[in-house]
């Protein structure tokens, strides 16, 4: 299937490597929690053709059926119809799906793949993140398990979200160890105001090594975007710094302007000043939205220094979070 960008847009997104064992990948990948049943069927099918016409392929898509995301949501079976409706071959985009850990071991990854999968109407991932855990874990039986799923044809690169730097380290070492595939990247909510996880010594130490970070919540659920009580559910608040965010948006959409670009454009651009993003994920639900949010790539091009400085007043956890991914 031949694409073109809608006239007008940016050309084709860079690509960086989803770490040194994964795949590349573009710098920018659409999310799908809360995204797709939030538009009409072809809408999303417009905005999947143009997101692959600018090299977008990358689709981070979930079941959300366990733990705190126990909500039955449909975003994944509308995803795999407008793929359908798009016409697009399973080879023409990238899959990040997710397996959870809120209730594994009795519900495993095979059977979480099965359902998952079958869902969006595939039979295979290209990536996985196994996340969402808070306590202790059997790092190595994931390993073991995930290392399963890649024999079985299922993905063939993972990453972890929501864990410590330390149970990275335990990971990538007994994968080396046992000869198994290591986690190749760490999803991190990471904006112009939660930095301190992503940018501390912890997981510098673990980039500096090969990992990758995927940006997620860039935009925090849309308040960095402007859209200061968003209606929809939104993800997590880690420090309980929702407020502080929300107060630092005036400060943001001053520097938006000095720069000639959009709130969303500028956190975008951010969060890929920092070499160790090898894509950022954010939502869309419109093709309006998403034609804007590419311009961002435009912004990095020509200030990526300048940004960084200009927005160093709007980092707000630096006393709530512990670089290791904790509470102070």
């Amino acid at each position: 299937m031949v694409l073109s960008p809608v006239a007008g847009s940016p050309g084709p997104v860079p690509r960086r490597r989803l770490g040194a064992h994964g795949p590349e990948v573009p710098v920018l990948g659409l999310g799908s929690w809360n995204t797709w049943d939030r538009m009409s069927r072809s809408d999303a099918v417009a905005l999947i053709r143009d997101a692959l016409a600018h090299g977008v392929e990358l689709f981070d898509v979930a079941h959300y059926d366990m733990g705190p995301h126990a909500e039955n949501a449909r975003t994944d079976l509308i995803f795999g119809q407008a793929m359908r409706d798009a016409g697009v071959a399973r080879e023409d985009y990238l899959l990040c799906g997710k397996l959870w850990l809120w209730e594994y071991p009795r519900k495993g990854f095979a059977e979480q793949l099965a359902v998952s999968l079958d869902r969006i109407g595939t039979d295979r991932a290209d990536l996985v993140v196994v996340g969402d855990f808070f306590g202790e874990l059997d790092v190595r039986a994931v390993v073991r398990d995930v290392a399963e799923q890649i024999a079985a044809g299922r993905f063939t690169s993972w990453g972890v979200n929501n864990w410590s730097a330390a149970d990275v380290w335990r990971a990538r070492r007994f994968a080396a160890e046992e000869g198994l595939t290591p986690p190749t990247f760490a999803q991190l909510k990471y904006s112009l105001a939660r930095r301190a996880v992503p940018e501390g010594e912890p997981f510098a130490e673990l980039f500096a090594d090969g990992l990758a970070m995927q940006a997620s919540d860039v935009l925090e659920g849309g308040i960095l975007a402007g859209n200061l009580h968003p209606q929809r559910k939104i993800g997590a608040d880690p420090g309980d710094i929702r407020d502080r965010i929300r107060d630092t948006y005036p400060l943001i959409a001053r520097v938006a302007a000095e720069f000639d670009a959009t709130p969303a454009q500028l956190a975008i651009a951010f969060c890929l000043t920092n070499p160790a993003v090898a894509t950022v994920l954010f939502g869309a639900s419109r093709i309006s939205q998403w034609q804007d949010n590419l311009k961002a790539l435009n912004l990095l091009t020509h200030h990526p220094e300048d940004l960084r400085t200009a927005l160093s007043a709007t980092w707000v956890d630096a006393d709530t979070m512990n670089p290791t991914g904790t509470e102070r």
